[in-house]
């Protein structure tokens, strides 16, 4: 059997400071204990969400830069994954880029594909044109979205239930923290795999965010627990357990088979 165990830590993210969210995550990192398996940061947890473009083309780092490579070196140190998102320049464009980062030094990123269009995301970053990744790590496969993704089932859809897991890093405010829990939910019951919604926390000009963390299960139960002293939310699962849902109820059977074509950044 292949257990795994999951943190996720609701930082209160400092406005525009990656020097101070690393450190904060570091000092994080080197408390938990060995038995962690994968460390979820929130979306943007480096300089949180922001609009003035001048400031987000200060902030933007390629993949190279010191936001990445400190991630790399934590994750190598502790032994485990670190996932999570930051702003990511390639070339002239900017991207609200997602990362699994692997203790052997192995990395996989995504693109948030869907810019929410009620605040200036969409005036400010590319859209991403690939499909969520599917990486293969401690017996699971395990996929990545952003956030404003989740609202969108044929994106997210488990297509011959090619992935375990889906990480979704968030900047996903209270005010909305019904449809938030609720699509988490749902997402886990129709794909049959464990959901991990890892919400920022504290407050911003955008809305407040603490306790809106969640881990569910393949039948859409929430199963992860808060840790009253460090504000870590934890969920533990073994892979036969997802394989027992999927064999008692195998509606992934039944599900239509289609191709999702990607069109070009819009």
């Amino acid at each position: 059997m292949h257990r795994l165990k999951i943190a996720i830590f609701p930082m209160k993210i400092a406005w525009a400071d990656p020097a101070e969210n690393l450190r904060n995550v570091e000092k994080v990192a080197n408390a938990l204990s060995p038995d962690i398996d994968i460390l979820v940061l929130p979306e943007l947890f480096s300089t949180g969400f922001l609009q003035d473009i001048q400031v987000i083309s200060t902030l933007a780092e390629p993949i190279s830069g010191a936001t990445i490579t400190r991630i790399k070196e934590l994750s190598r140190s502790r032994g485990f994954a670190i996932a999570g998102s930051f702003l990511c320049r390639v070339g002239e464009k900017i991207f609200n880029r997602s990362f699994f980062i692997e203790p052997s030094g192995e990395e996989t990123f995504y693109d948030k594909r869907h810019l929410f269009s009620l605040s200036m995301e969409h005036k400010v970053f590319a859209s991403g044109d690939k499909q969520p990744p599917v990486v293969r790590y401690r017996g699971w496969n395990i996929s990545l979205i952003v956030c404003y993704d989740l609202r969108f089932p044929v994106w997210c859809r488990n297509n011959r239930q090619s992935y375990d897991l889906m990480l979704v890093p968030a900047n996903w405010p209270s005010s909305r923290d019904y449809a938030w829990k609720h699509l988490l939910i749902g997402r886990a019951i129709e794909n049959q795999a464990v959901y991990v919604g890892a919400n920022r926390g504290g407050s911003d000009d955008f809305g407040d965010y603490d306790g809106l963390s969640f881990v569910v299960n393949g039948l859409g139960k929430i199963v992860s627990t808060t840790d009253s002293l460090t504000g870590l939310v934890v969920a533990e699962f073994e892979r036969d357990e997802l394989a027992k849902i999927r064999e008692k109820l195998p509606f992934g059977n039944d599900a239509d088979d289609f191709v999702l074509e990607c069109a070009s950044n819009r």
